[in-house]
């Protein structure tokens, strides 16, 4: 039975015209036909005449092993279409590996964009991308120009190769972005749970602002204050238990805990007896919230392909804007003397909901390869994100965790041998003087960030605006409407205009935003050009001093420490902030906002005089980067074109295999019967 299966379906193999069709179900195999046969082993000399991008390229021919169809004599078949071997990458110890073009410039994505979904990361994906297609095609077009000296005695003329590099560039460019638009539904449900803790951190950097008069009435401003940065308090905190317990019970655990955390810092907030208590539940309340801002970009960047986490980057940002957003509207009907336990209350009801969509929760593929690389469960769960029918499917992308992971452990191993000073990261930043500049000028950025004063109007905007407009709630809540257009437009920019560019436009138009302010409360200007300001300068504040691209400033080995010296930084200057704010108000009146106006002014000069450019290498660059680090690879095989004949069965070679043995199979049958 199995010998006429197989001969059924490798009969399948060609179509009327003996041309090859896509490998059909008994062919098909995880390294091709070319490897069970024979074997794939490196022959032949470099391909000479490589052109200067691809100087140094240490790549061997393929043609001793390609096994190849003569070229169809059709008019319309573009130059150089074939049918030969699987491509493979040969590594410079020896070992190789199967991959089709699409799976190794999947495998480079993986290398390259870091396992954290920020936003700001889709201009390095497209780019890494652009990059990788464009070295690809190149490849190609040399294999496709050997093989027609091979099999005709003629070079591709220029016109052939720029057309063939052209096409080639453009097929695999849509092949490696069809992840941004592949999105599967454990994957929403993932991004949609997360979410809500960034959500949630909104929500509660907001709340304390619309209940003050009615929380307690009579507290002093002290108590008040301290109400408010206790959120702050907990928030470092939280971030560093947060990276003990993704270790030590996974991402999914750790998010577990953070939800628990709010649900009992929510309740202690709506049943406190006096504001003490209130003080202990939002400490609470920061330590999940601190934990939120490790954990959801680790979970969803472990979960997300690498063209998808900037993306899910910029919808955790959103979600944690929409959050400040709903706590101003949700004041227009909470916030009185019986309604304000009821806004506590919401932060445990929002997280309580969210612990009902757990089971929905999955574990990060990332983190159980990392205990155990044959992991089955790792597998069931990228199968599900991925979408993938077949198992093969499943064990490249594992390789791309694997890989991805030896190559990050490879490089920080590689980069702190250099001596025993090297091997503290936090200490090296500080040691090397290239990286030195950029140390200094994130943690300026840090300060500048929260010195601006950009929390004082989320935390205290209802005592700001009082007196200057009718119900100050409104403008709290025009404050956070703006807020989210604001980031919207954010990120726009920031794919499209340098870092520098951009944090020296917000600190400038921060700097003069302060100033009308001022001048508008001591009645230079009327209280609506005050408000204009006030919505002027949250504004300018998106575009640059908000989004700071710490993940993206610099390598590998150095962005951990880098997070993780600004977060405490900014949870410390946000604390401050917060505690101080309303003295500085008491004492300074109409000119509360001169402080920051003069942080902000300084700030410019910094960006303008020290600040280097950060906005990211383009894809020249990047393919440059790619030859200088893949020098020791061979790529043989490298066909794009034909990428599509390595691909699985079809739908209808699954029919005619399954129909062909439930007849074999009656076919037995009856002869056993006759028998």
């Amino acid at each position: 039975m199995s010998s006429e299966y197989t001969a059924l379906l490798e009969k399948k193999k060609r179509d009327d015209n003996g041309s090859l069709r896509r490998r059909s179900l008994g062919s098909f195999s995880r390294f091709g036909p070319d490897v069970e046969t024979s074997g794939v082993k490196p022959s032949g000399d470099s391909i000479s005449n490589i052109p200067l991008v691809l100087e140094g390229w240490n790549r061997k021919s393929m043609s001793a092993q390609a096994d190849a169809i003569p070229l169809n004599d059709k008019k319309g078949q573009s130059t150089g279409q074939r049918a030969r071997a699987r491509s493979f990458v040969q590594n410079i110890d020896g070992t190789m590996v199967s991959m089709t073009p699409v799976e190794m410039g999947r495998h480079e994505l993986y290398e390259e964009v870091p396992f954290l979904a920020m936003s700001g990361l889709q201009r390095k994906e497209h780019s890494l991308s652009v990059a990788f297609s464009s070295y690809a095609a190149q490849l190609d077009t040399l294999e496709t120009d050997e093989y027609m000296a091979a099999t005709t005695g003629k070079h591709l003329n220029p016109e052939e190769k720029e057309r063939r590099l052209s096409q080639m560039s453009l097929l695999l460019l849509d092949e490696l972005e069809v992840d941004a638009i592949t999105v599967t539904t454990p994957l929403i449900f993932a991004v949609l749970i997360a979410s809500m803790l960034m959500f949630n951190m909104g929500y509660n950097i907001s709340v304390m602002n619309a209940p003050e008069p009615f929380v307690f009435p009579g507290h002093s401003t002290s108590a008040w204050s301290m109400a408010v940065a206790a959120f702050c308090v907990g928030g470092p905190l939280g971030a560093v238990l947060a990276g003990q317990w993704a270790d030590q019970r996974g991402r999914r655990g750790a998010l577990m805990i953070t939800t628990w955390l709010f649900i009992f810092g929510g309740f202690v907030q709506a049943l406190a007896p006096s504001l003490n208590i209130v003080i202990v539940g939002r400490a609470i309340i920061g330590v999940a919230s601190g934990a939120s801002t490790v954990l959801v970009p680790i979970y969803l960047g472990e979960l997300a392909p690498p063209s998808l986490r900037g993306v899910m980057g910029t919808m955790t940002q959103f979600a944690l804007v929409i959050g400040i957003l709903v706590a101003d509207l949700v004041g227009f009907v909470l916030a009185n003397p019986t309604g304000w336990r009821y806004m506590f209350f919401l932060t445990s009801a929002m997280a309580f909901f969210q612990l009902l969509l757990t089971p929905f929760l999955l574990e990060s593929p990332r983190w159980l390869l990392g205990r155990n690389a044959n992991s089955n469960k790792a597998r069931f769960i990228i199968k599900k994100l991925r979408g993938f029918r077949y198992d093969e499917e499943v064990e490249t992308e594992v390789e791309h965790y694997l890989g991805a992971s030896k190559s990050q452990s490879r490089n920080d191993s590689n980069d702190n041998s250099g001596g025993s000073s090297a091997k503290n990261p936090m200490l090296e930043m500080f040691q090397d003087k290239k990286v030195r500049l950029l140390v200094i000028s994130t943690l300026v950025m840090q300060v500048a960030s929260q010195f601006s004063g950009i929390n004082a109007v989320f935390y205290y905007s209802g005592l700001f605006f009082d007196g200057v407009i009718e119900n100050p709630l409104v403008g709290t809540t025009l404050m956070g409407a703006i807020n989210v257009l604001a980031t919207y437009v954010a990120l726009l920019l920031m794919d499209k205009c340098g870092r520098r560019t951009l944090i020296m436009w917000s600190s400038a138009g921060m700097f003069v935003s302060c100033i009308v302010i001022v001048v508008s409360l001591n009645g230079y200007f009327s209280d609506m050009v005050a408000l204009g300001a006030v919505a002027s300068y949250v504004c300018f504040f998106e575009i640059g001093l908000g989004p700071i691209p710490v993940s993206q400033m610099f390598e590998g080995k150095y962005v951990a420490p880098a997070m993780s010296i600004s977060c405490q930084l900014n949870w410390a200057c946000n604390f401050f902030v917060g505690l101080f704010f309303p003295y500085i108000n008491k004492s300074l009146g109409a000119y509360s906002f001169g402080p920051f106006a003069i942080v902000l002014l300084l700030t410019f000069m910094f960006a303008w005089i020290y600040l280097p450019e950060t906005q990211g290498t383009t894809p020249a660059e990047l393919q440059a980067e790619m030859v200088k680090k893949n020098a020791g690879r061979s790529y043989h095989n490298m066909d794009i074109e034909g990428m599509a004949s390595h691909a699985p069965p079809s739908q209808d070679e699954w029919e005619q295999a399954l129909a062909m043995l439930v007849q074999l199979g009656d076919d037995d049958s009856d002869e056993a019967a006759g028998v």
